[in-house]
């Protein structure tokens, strides 16, 4: 089976919408889904409803809230690099 990773950024609001849109999509043929938040850190009604669904995992790095480019901290580089890894180890173990 082929995997595909999806790389979603920019300002603004969708991101997550199509993050999770596509995830419920591969959870009605029954496919695995992994989504890593980067400067997220808040509990959504949507991550909520996701927790019903085996095959999608969802987790968060970083701050609560967001940052600008500008604001970037070595901390912040820190908590990219440690979930750039744990995406990488999911995506590898198949969960």
């Amino acid at each position: 089976m082929k995997g595909y990773i999806q790389v979603y950024t920019g300002d603004g609001k969708g991101k997550t919408t199509a993050a999770i849109g596509l995830a419920i999509r591969a959870a009605g043929h029954d496919r695995w889904t992994y989504i890593g938040q980067f400067m997220k850190g808040q509990q959504y009604g949507e991550l909520t409803a996701l927790e019903h669904l085996p095959q999608v995992t969802i987790e968060q790095y970083g701050d609560e809230g967001c940052i600008r480019k500008n604001e970037v901290t070595e901390t912040h580089i820190q908590h990219a690099v440690a979930g750039l890894a744990r995406a990488s180890e999911a995506m590898l173990s198949g969960r």
